[in-house]
């Protein structure tokens, strides 16, 4: 394997957003439907979201997501730089 394969291998991709939103009270809106989850994002890795709501802490798989929106954010906070 050469440097260059290794550096494209180990380089983490997606969101980078989701740093941002670490300890902030979001919304996140479910591909299947239903209830929109409300809670406070307590950590993530590349596959999932950990939130604590009321009711206790629910794990959130990422590919499960439609659509998150930051509670108390301002816009310009949370705009994505590509």
């Amino acid at each position: 394997m050469t440097e260059e394969q290794k550096a494209t291998t180990t380089k983490q991709t997606g969101p980078h957003f989701i740093p941002k939103l670490k300890g902030k009270k979001v919304i996140i809106r479910l591909v299947t439907g239903g209830q929109p989850v409300t809670g406070t994002v307590e950590g993530y890795n590349p596959y999932e979201i950990l939130i604590q709501t009321v009711k206790g802490q629910v794990l959130v798989f990422k590919h499960a997501i439609a659509v998150m929106e930051p509670v108390d954010m301002p816009k310009q906070e949370f705009t994505l730089k590509i």
